[in-house]
């Protein structure tokens, strides 16, 4: 589903990923763990097309993503760390609205609207502005715009940043509810975030993929012990 081959990205003279290669198979729930800086959100950015890559190459579901920008877009769902939400309008307007940017056909779009209000639990806040939710309902309604196109991948860049710990409950909910349909990349710093939610994680140092197995094999050290996520990650970026 998602490949890349020795991918590299300069800004400047600051090499900010250095020769990343791994793939990614349909139905896997995968996070991208790391320090702020470590190049988490480069990374999304290069696999979503938003940035060019300096070198190295990406397919998505076998599509080349520098070459079919367009076409790769249309397989992918992605949640910035920061949503880009239009606050004047109201909930059920923004969506449709990205329901028209991405393509999805005129016929389909109260459906597909509908579906992702109920999915993301936006039903009772479908006509209010996007200025009056509160952080954890923006979030949702992040999460809905990438979901509204039905997409084969979802890419999720720091979803819970700045959330309650109820809110960060809820969105987590919500995710495993989309997992089941999806391929899914979580990016995120918290390390609890990846053990309720991934099945597999890719630990990012300074540009570089310094770890890449299931959480359970990560988990187990040379003599079968037990650790801590908290305990690899630390070890790993020493």
């Amino acid at each position: 589903m998602i490949r890349t081959e020795r991918l590299t990205k300069y800004f400047g003279s600051t090499q900010a990923l250095k020769s990343v290669s791994f793939e990614i198979q349909k139905g896997e729930i995968v996070g991208f763990l790391g320090r702020n800086g470590a190049g988490k959100t480069t990374l999304m950015r290069v696999l979503t097309s938003y940035l060019p890559a300096s070198s190295g190459t990406v397919m998505i579901d076998g599509i080349d993503v520098l070459k079919h920008s367009l076409a790769v877009r249309q397989k992918i769902g992605y949640l910035p760390e920061n949503p880009p939400l239009y606050p004047n309008m109201t909930v059920r307007d923004y969506i449709r609205f990205a329901a028209q940017l991405k393509d999805v056909p005129a016929k389909r779009i109260c459906a597909q609207v509908d579906k992702v209000l109920n999915e993301c639990y936006l039903r009772n806040v479908a006509r209010k502005p996007i200025s009056t939710l509160s952080k954890g309902y923006q979030q949702r309604v992040g999460i809905a715009q990438a979901i509204v196109n039905d997409p084969q991948i979802l890419i999720l860049d720091e979803p819970t940043n700045g959330l309650d710990p109820v809110q960060i409950q809820r969105i987590r909910e919500l995710i495993k509810n989309l997992e089941e349909e999806r391929t899914v990349i979580i990016s995120t710093h918290i390390l609890s975030e990846i053990e309720q939610i991934a099945q597999r994680v890719l630990i990012i140092k300074d540009g570089e993929i310094v770890a890449d197995d299931t959480l359970n094999n990560l988990l187990c050290d040379d003599q079968g012990w037990r650790q801590s996520l908290e305990e690899v990650f630390l070890r790993l970026n020493q």
